[in-house]
This record gives structure tokens, C-alpha cells and sequence, in this order.
């Protein structure tokens, strides 16, 4: 009888501590902040999600986190696929992690997140994951008018045992809302604005970033790859352009990334500035942000546990090729006066 009853209470503490770790975590703005990689499991009927993944529409999934302090939350939300290329290309397309649910109140602050995740399921669909990753963090470092992003260790499971489980690396993208209010302002959307009608100094610097990664798959006026803000108070300054969905870049290198047909260069690899004449001053500005911050983007890139050896060395390379450009004056006056677009 003894035995049994210790034996209970050893299991009411057991459940007891489970409990207490999960309702004591709380999400709140270091949520973005935290650098280790944050391991989530999401159950759903990926079979059916697949099937019809051209209707994006959510259905249910049991999600759980488990941070890297051991405490973990299991919650039910709601899922549906997203974005277009990828949508139409990939096996497992980017999601939307739907966390507003009367199911999910500790996840809730979150609100609706994107999942980018690998296009296929082998190690280089990951390594892609994690150089577009870097990407951001890239930027990051360049601006706080940026997306934050967090990196997760993903493990897909099948509830109708249909597809065979799986686990890679991915990354969350933070809120609009929530960048836009981390910056003290309001996402613009519905107003077609022309490129030169943006914050002047903030479009130089994206249109040096989107050169630096050797993007070219964005556009302000379609608001394609990039979301615009403005501070909360003013709705007369031009507003600010952040860059997002950054897989086309040649910093990536995806396999199938292509360059635009309209566009004179065979590769993504291949850098366009598709950005407007600046003044040299102008310029100079803005480069001195990628000066300052050349040897911590190296660090970032050399540290990384979680990308291999041969694409430390092709994205720095790339990279490099970036600075000894910037860092000289001629080339400067090439690429982002003489032969910056003007339409």
C-alpha cells in the first residue's frame, strides 16, 4: 500500500512539474531575440494539406515547442500553406502557423507567423534554409527596420501516417504588425507607391542589400518581397521598405532560382542593382553601414554551427566580391550612379 502510494505521489509531481514548466512560460518580445534554435513538432494531416495546397486553407494541427530551456508548450492551432513559387514548386511549401485561437492562449501573442522551411527534405534543401537565414540576420545587422527571424529544428508528423516523419531546419518570420510596432510604426498596404516615392535614405540602403545577396526578385510599386511601414503618428513622410523572402538571391544559390528573362544576366548569381542614382555622398552613407559591420557579418557567417563548411566559404567568397566593390570608388560610381536604373 505504501509502495503505491509513493509511487502516486512521484507521478503527481512528475505531472505536477509538466504542468508548472508549460504554464510558466511566457511569450513575449525576446521571443525574436533568443539565438538557440527553438525545436517545434506539428501534427496535422499533411497528406490532405498537400493535396490541396492551391486552396491555402487552414485547417487544424497540434503544435509543440520545446525551448532551449526544457520547458515546452503544447498547443492546438491552425495551419495553411502559403507564397507562390515555392507553393508551386516545392514538396513541403512555406506555411502560416496560425496562433490567434482560443486553443492556443499561450502561443496567442505570437499571432500568425510564416514558416519557411526546406523546399525538399534532403540536407542541402536545409543548407538553402539556413544561408537564406543568414541572410536576414544579415540585415539584421544592418538595420532594425528589418524582420526579425528565429530558427527552429522542425519535426513534421503525419496523423494519418501517410507521410513518413521528418525533421530539418527552418525559421519563423516575426509579425509585420509586430516589426512595424517594434519600430514604432504602422504597415501601409493598399497605396501603390513608386520606388523614389520611399524613404530616400532607407532605399539605399535595401537597394545596397538586395545588390550585396545578389537579389533581384522584388518590387516596390507590386509590393512584391517587401513590406512598406510608416512612423504611427505621420501619414505624410514616404514610407520605409523592408525586404523579405529572400530565396532568389544568389547568396542563396538555390538550384531553382532564376533570374528574372526581362533582366540582362544569366544568374543569380550575377549581380544587378536595381536600384535609382544616388549621389556619391549618398552612397558613401550607406556603405559605411556595410563597413562597420563587415567583420561581425563574417563572424556570423564563420560561428555558425548549423551551416557547413563548403557554404561558409561560397557565401563569404560572395560576399567578398561585394566589398571590393563598395570599396572602391570607381566601381562605386559604375554600378550605383552611371548604371542605376531610371525607370
Amino acid at each position: 500500500m505504501r509502495k503505491s502510494l509513493l509511487f502516486f505521489t512521484f507521478l503527481l509531481l512528475v505531472f505536477s512539474n509538466q504542468v508548472s514548466a508549460q504554464a510558466t512560460k511566457k511569450i513575449d518580445d525576446s521571443f525574436f531575440l533568443e539565438e538557440q534554435p527553438l525545436e517545434i513538432t506539428i501534427q496535422s494531416d499533411f497528406r490532405t494539406l498537400l493535396a490541396k495546397k492551391f486552396k491555402k486553407e487552414y485547417q487544424p494541427a497540434t503544435v509543440t515547442f520545446r525551448f532551449p530551456d526544457s520547458s515546452s508548450i503544447k498547443e492546438e492551432i491552425r495551419l495553411q500553406t502559403r507564397g507562390k513559387f515555392r507553393l508551386e514548386t516545392c514538396f513541403m511549401p512555406p506555411l502560416v502557423l496560425n496562433f490567434k485561437n482560443n486553443t492556443s492562449p499561450l502561443l496567442k501573442p505570437l499571432g500568425k507567423l510564416k514558416l519557411v522551411c526546406g523546399c525538399g527534405t534532403s540536407t542541402n534543401d536545409e543548407q538553402l534554409i539556413i544561408k537564406e537565414f543568414m541572410a536576414y540576420k544579415i540585415y539584421n545587422m544592418l538595420t532594425e527596420r528589418s524582420f526579425k527571424v528565429r530558427l527552429v529544428k522542425i519535426n513534421y508528423e503525419d496523423t494519418r501516417g501517410k507521410i513518413k516523419k521528418y525533421s530539418q531546419y527552418g525559421f519563423l518570420l516575426e509579425d509585420v504588425d509586430d516589426m512595424a510596432d517594434r519600430n514604432k510604426c504602422v504597415e501601409v498596404e493598399g497605396t501603390q507607391y513608386m520606388t523614389e516615392r520611399t524613404d530616400r535614405q532607407q532605399m539605399t540602403l535595401v537597394s545596397l542589400f538586395e545588390f550585396m545577396i545578389g537579389n533581384t526578385d522584388f518590387s516596390i510599386p507590386h509590393y512584391h518581397n517587401v513590406k512598406l511601414m510608416r512612423p504611427l503618428k505621420d501619414t505624410t513622410t514616404p514610407p520605409i521598405v523592408v525586404p523579405y523572402d529572400l530565396n532568389h538571391c544568389g547568396f542563396v544559390n538555390a538550384e531553382y532560382a532564376l533570374p528574372n528573362e526581362e533582366l540582362d544576366i544569366k544568374s543569380v548569381r550575377e549581380r544587378l542593382y536595381r536600384g535609382f542614382p544616388r549621389t556619391m555622398e549618398e552612397l558613401e552613407t550607406a556603405i559605411a553601414v556595410f563597413k562597420t559591420n563587415k567583420e561581425k557579418i563574417w563572424s556570423l557567417i564563420n560561428n555558425c554551427p548549423w551551416m557547413n563548411a563548403r557554404n561558409k566559404k561560397e557565401t563569404t567568397g560572395y560576399l567578398e566580391e561585394f566589398y571590393r566593390i563598395i570599396e572602391n570608388k570607381k566601381s562605386v560610381q559604375y554600378h550605383f550612379i552611371d548604371n542605376a536604373r531610371t525607370q
